[in-house]
């Protein structure tokens, strides 16, 4: 395994580089049109697997569930669920089909990119538990506190669902499936190979005053931030967006959480606030009788999304902080890694 995955390995990131650019090559044979195109077929590969993988993957899930569990319904209707959540089998298999997310875009670095699957995880490289499981416990504060202050004036429904305890077994072992799967692909593969179309800008003589620091401060970031707001964008577009303030909800926590991903070197915190987010949503569906309800209704108020971006916005304020004071990297390591 190790030489086979030793030969598929042509190139390791740049010393000193922030995540966006982790996929970026540095080999001077490899030309910018070479990276732009990389970049934009890595991108379009991506989002072709998005439409087809995690389906194919919930379809097999399902049928699997629908055969072990001797259902006595027709497959049509079993098969149905999976578009309102309606049974906890059809919430796991369509999580789970998102989650196939998580292999897929650790098989794209490799196969596609030809860098180690790990710099996927951040720029240490490597997943870093220490600094997730405190990311998490800040998530579940600040987006608890949040979600419980905007239901103050309304009823606290307590009627579970028939089938309570597998759908608490699936909010529990699933739903983070689920949410890593997202961020993996759209905060990871899909932000890193935008970044990657976007050519690095240079600005053309030195320009005093504020002109000539933005124009030095956007031929520095611009990659960066193509990459945030293309990935965001997406995302939102994917979700589905009854109205204006449905489309702005996952717009923002897309951009916060690439913002999250710059800023910490890694996907991590923005894995917490993502399982965290869909943990008290599902959960507190599951407990009221309201999971679909809650899963095709996705139409939301000004003022919600208002608290909503706040508790983001806090929390991404506070992961930053954490981030700082545990000394996570934020750039690739200063010496290049060997192969």
């Amino acid at each position: 395994m190790a030489w086979s995955l030793a030969r598929m390995v042509r190139y390791e990131p740049a010393p000193g580089v922030e995540y966006p650019q982790s996929l970026r090559i540095t080999d001077p044979s490899f030309t910018g049109l070479r990276q732009v195109m990389l970049g934009v077929g890595g991108a379009m590969l991506g989002l072709l697997l998005l439409l087809t993988v995690p389906g194919m993957v919930s379809l097999l899930m399902l049928q699997l569930f629908y055969r072990l569990g001797g259902a006595a319904v027709p497959w049509s209707d079993y098969a149905a669920a999976t578009k309102t959540f309606a049974t906890p089998a059809a919430m796991a298999a369509t999580q789970l089909g998102l989650a196939s997310m998580i292999l897929v875009s650790l098989g794209l670095v490799l196969f596609v990119n030809r860098f180690r699957p790990r710099w996927l995880h951040s720029v240490q490289p490597g997943f870093r538990w220490r600094y997730a499981l405190v990311a998490f416990a800040v998530a579940a504060l600040v987006v608890g506190v949040f979600w419980a202050v905007s239901r103050i004036g309304q009823p606290w429904v307590i009627q579970p669902e028939p089938q309570f305890g597998w759908y608490l077994a699936v909010i529990v072992l699933v739903t983070p499936l689920q949410a890593a799967g997202e961020e993996y692909f759209f905060r990871g593969y899909l932000m890193q190979s935008i970044s990657l179309t976007a050519v690095e800008l240079k600005p053309s003589g030195v320009q005093p005053g504020w002109r000539g620091r933005a124009a030095q401060w956007l031929a520095k970031e611009y990659p960066t931030w193509a990459g945030i707001i293309g990935s965001a964008l997406i995302f939102a577009l994917l979700h589905p967006s009854p109205n204006v303030e449905a489309f702005l909800y996952p717009l923002a926590f897309g951009i916060l959480a690439g913002v999250l991903v710059v800023k910490t070197g890694g996907l991590e915190a923005a894995i917490a606030v993502h399982v965290v987010n869909n943990v008290i949503s599902f959960g507190y569906a599951a407990l009221s009788g309201t999971m679909v309800a809650t899963y095709t209704n996705r139409t939301i108020g000004w003022l919600d999304l208002v608290v909503i971006v706040a508790s983001f916005g806090l929390f991404t304020f506070l992961a930053i902080q954490v981030a700082r004071r545990m000394n996570v990297a934020t750039r690739t390591p200063a010496v290049q890694f060997g192969r």
